[in-house]
């Protein structure tokens, strides 16, 4: 009875105002955009994810102590599927480690290795983890052996290291006390 009586006391706009108070909080209301059947459209450049790429870590040692070497060059060179990927440049850091996450995962990649005082190491590799850690020991320049011949025919030798080019020998000059020959009349 208490509320029949607190109604009548109510104004008509009061009364008005209380009955869609309670009506919203028992009924919720969802607002709808106007074409909210259809899906919205989308603007701007379509996002395609990055692949999937490998993490490669390469140290370079030194053959003989197993020794990190510093300030080797290390390239990378990527293909995938024939394409060509590019070619990147690293330097190892004093622990002799380059890292690189680039590369996409399912690549051939060649890794050459070149250092001062070692020989040029280039080897190819699949890349079809996740991770890769990569060891390369490198060597000291070992003998070249050579198809070609020197001056006189024999073949060249097997000298390890930095080679002077044969220079052929000049043969002596006339002098000018020599006597010279006369033209005959």
């Amino acid at each position: 009875m208490l509320l029949q009586s607190d109604l009548r006391s109510l104004s008509g706009r009061a009364f008005l105002l209380c009955l869609v108070t309670l009506l919203a909080s028992i009924v919720p209301l969802h607002a709808r955009a106007q074409d909210s059947d259809s899906t919205p459209e989308k603007h701007g450049r379509k996002y395609k994810a990055p692949p999937a790429t490998t993490h490669i870590e390469v140290t370079v040692i030194r053959n003989t102590n197993n020794k990190p070497i510093m300030n080797a060059a290390v390239i990378f060179h990527s293909t995938k599927d024939g394409v060509d990927q590019g070619r990147l440049e690293l330097k190892t850091d004093p622990d002799g480690k380059a890292v690189l996450d680039l590369i996409p995962t399912g690549s051939k990649l060649t890794i050459q290795v070149l250092a001062d005082g070692f020989a040029t190491f280039a080897q190819d590799y699949d890349l079809k983890e996740a991770t890769r850690l990569i060891t390369i020991p490198l060597v000291r320049p070992q003998a070249q052996v050579s198809t070609y011949t020197d001056t006189s025919g024999k073949p060249s030798e097997l000298i390890p290291g930095v080679q002077e080019p044969i220079r052929p020998k000049s043969t002596p000059k006339p002098t000018a006390s020599s006597p010279a020959a006369t033209p005959q009349p």
